[in-house]
């Protein structure tokens, strides 16, 4: 059913977006939807107050590794949980100490299908983007590891009245590749942050730096933020993301037309696409599979679940 989101800021046009896309209010119901292929868009706003996860499917010899990856870049690579055993797409390890059972992560599960949309990579090189399942290419020596995302923060900033503008105006989180370097591990080399963005007002960041502090589960507290972030992060253009789509200013037009505005304030989070980054630097043979961006696992446990307080 169709909803009508609009956005108002005093000084500003009323910026009004229909969104058509089906709502699901549970983790176990967007899952189900999206192997139905009856949840393929973008998982912002889904099963509110729901934790989401980024997916990584790695060939086994390269596990270990990637533990370590994730273990020294805790703010990209926050690891939620992993397959109890290679080849098992239904039953999670949990990493996490707040909600150690993989049932209560995610039950009835199938990380082959669960997601929206897919990536495949093969030799490191994308082979296919956007696929509705990775039946296909899933073998019994699979390991899948699940990666905090930051759209598991949006419901507390929702709930502040600080909603992001790309909920809001029912397009993707812009999300960018930075010249920051990943603290190494094993094969996983020569790979940098990638960050997720969203604009808001100048006056806003404390309090959006206060509310996201706590969820280290999904990346926490914004890591940079305001104009001159963009060249400390080395991002040449914001108005050209990676992945996602292009930001907006409150009045719909191009970001980067607002440079130095403060009612337009880039705000940057560490992002789990990192490691399909990191998969592309490392030349890993074999293939890898992960979500596609900004569509995700949608999880059963609740993000006050893994709040730090």
């Amino acid at each position: 059913m169709a909803t009508v989101n609009t956005l108002t800021t005093k000084g500003h046009p009323t910026l009004t977006v229909e969104a058509s896309k089906r709502e699901f209010k549970t983790g176990l119901e967007a899952r189900i939807a999206a192997r139905a292929n009856e949840l393929t868009s973008f998982t912002s706003g889904q099963a509110p107050s729901h934790l989401q996860a980024n997916l990584i499917v790695l060939p086994s010899r390269y596990a270990a590794d990637f533990r370590d990856l994730c273990a020294r870049n805790p703010v990209p690579c926050p690891l939620l949980a992993e397959s109890c055993v290679p080849g098992d797409f239904e039953k999670l390890k949990s990493h996490l100490q707040a909600v150690p059972s993989g049932d209560k992560i995610a039950a009835d599960l199938d990380l082959r299908s669960d997601c929206p949309r897919f990536n495949v990579y093969e030799d490191s090189k994308l082979k296919e983007d956007g696929v509705l399942d990775i039946k296909s290419y899933w073998t019994p020596d699979h390991v899948a590891f699940l990666i905090g995302c930051s759209y598991s923060f949006e419901s507390a900033l929702c709930s502040a009245g600080l909603p992001p503008r790309h909920f809001v105006m029912n397009r993707n989180v812009a999300m960018y590749r930075t010249s920051i370097p990943l603290n190494p591990a094993g094969v996983f080399t020569g790979s940098t942050y990638v960050v997720s963005m969203r604009p808001y007002k100048k006056v806003d960041v404390p309090k959006i730096r206060a509310i996201t502090r706590g969820y280290l589960a999904t990346h926490g507290e914004c890591l940079a933020w305001g104009w001159d972030a963009l060249r400390k992060l080395g991002i040449d253009d914001i108005d050209n993301p990676q992945w996602g789509d292009a930001p907006l200013a409150l009045d719909g037009r191009p970001l980067g037309q607002m440079m130095g505005d403060e009612e337009n304030v880039p705000v940057f989070w560490g992002c789990g696409v990192t490691p399909q980054e990191a998969v592309m630097r490392a030349g890993l043979e074999g293939t890898v599979m992960g979500h596609a961006p900004g569509r995700m696992l949608v999880l059963d446990c609740l993000e006050e679940d893994i709040l730090v307080q």
